[in-house]
Parts: C-alpha cells; sequence; structure tokens
C-alpha cells in the first residue's frame, strides 16, 4: 500500500516512478563506494560488452577494452551529471570511444632504438582495471596511483584512460620516447607492488 501512495504521490509531482537505478550506483561510485561498483559493473557490464564486441568484432579485444573502460568509468563517476546523459549512455560513450581509440592504435610498436622490444597491445602486463581486479578492491587502484610521482601518474593516466600510445605520450608530454616508457614501466611497477601484486 506505502509503495503505491509513493508511487502516486510521484506522479503527481511529475518525478519519475521508477528512476534509473544506475543513477543511483554512479552517485555511490562517484563517492567511493565499492560495492556500488561491483553492482554497477554487474548491472552494465553485458549490454556494455556487446557495444564493444559489435565495433571491435574481437571478443577479446573487447574483454580488455571494456577492463580500461570500467577504470575509467569509477574513475570519472564523480564527474557523471544525471541532468546531461542517462546512465548507459554516458557509459556507453566511454566504451565507443576507447573502441575507437583502440582500432586506431598502431600493433605491434615498434622496437625501440636501442633494440628491446617495447610491449605489444596484447600485453602480459596487468592494465589498470586487471590490477583493480586482482586487489579485489576498488579504491585501491586509485590510492596507489596518489603514490607515484607526478609524471608517472600523468604518464599512466594518459596511456591507459585516454588510450595514447608510447609515440603519442612522447608528443604529448614533450619528452624523449624512451623517458616517457621508462615513466610508465617504472610506475607499472610501483602499482604492482602497491597493490601487493607479483612482478
Amino acid at each position: 500500500m506505502a509503495s503505491r501512495a509513493e508511487e502516486a504521490l510521484s506522479s503527481a509531482s511529475g518525478r519519475p516512478a521508477s528512476p534509473d537505478p544506475l543513477v543511483g550506483l554512479l552517485g555511490d561510485c562517484g563517492r567511493g563506494d565499492r560495492d556500488a561498483f561491483e553492482r554497477l559493473y554487474r548491472a552494465s557490464s553485458a549490454k556494455l560488452y556487446g557495444v564493444a564486441v559489435r565495433i571491435l568484432r574481437r571478443e577479446d579485444w573487447a574483454e580488455e577494452v571494456l577492463q580500461d573502460c570500467y577504470v575509467s568509468i569509477w574513475t570519472h563517476a564523480p564527474e557523471y551529471r544525471p541532468g546531461l546523459a542517462a546512465p548507459m549512455t554516458w557509459m556507453t560513450s566511454i566504451v565507443r570511444n576507447r573502441c575507437l581509440d583502440w582500432l586506431r592504435r598502431p600493433r605491434p610498436e615498434v622496437p625501440d632504438e636501442d633494440g628491446s622490444a617495447t610491449e605489444q597491445a596484447e600485453s602480459a602486463d596487468a592494465g589498470p582495471l586487471a590490477l583493480l581486479e586482482s586487489s579485489t578492491e576498488a579504491g585501491a587502484l586509485a590510492r596507489c596511483l596518489a603514490t607515484l610521482e607526478a609524471r608517472q601518474r600523468q604518464a599512466i593516466a594518459l596511456a591507459f584512460y585516454d588510450g595514447l600510445s608510447h609515440s603519442e605520450l612522447a608528443h604529448h608530454l614533450r619528452q624523449p620516447l624512451g623517458t616517457v616508457k621508462t615513466w610508465v614501466r617504472r610506475g607499472l611497477l610501483r602499482l604492482k607492488d602497491c597493490l601487493g601484486l607479483p612482478q
């Protein structure tokens, strides 16, 4: 009875009777609620995975890109504004843009000038979401990122959140390619150490 009365009042006031639960979950994620992030993942991952597969046409790529997308969703959840876009629209935009970036990236990158091979796109190194999932705590990655030097944190954020390649990073940061690679490599090692993961 009470719920029907509430629905009637809600309809009379012009507010939707059953707002999108993802709005609340994104809001909770923006406040650092790890349980809400897990519920958001369960509620949205199947649809977003479908979007990624349709664009990339490879399931392995879609899985990898989607992992990075959820790190981006967690990181940018405080910026989400329900009045500008529905939750699925906002998250789908993140997935679509990341997929398009993925398709534009060269695969694999050329070897370093000193002869050592650069990381492959299908790298065995754990990306941010893999680190996040391995740590079992969604907030752990954010806390560990905060411990990095500013230049390492910036390089990793640009590489994994914005999908920049090493050469694009070097151009963007106006630094030598080898320097940027060192920042990313050392930053990832420090993240793994902070998260208690094997090197």
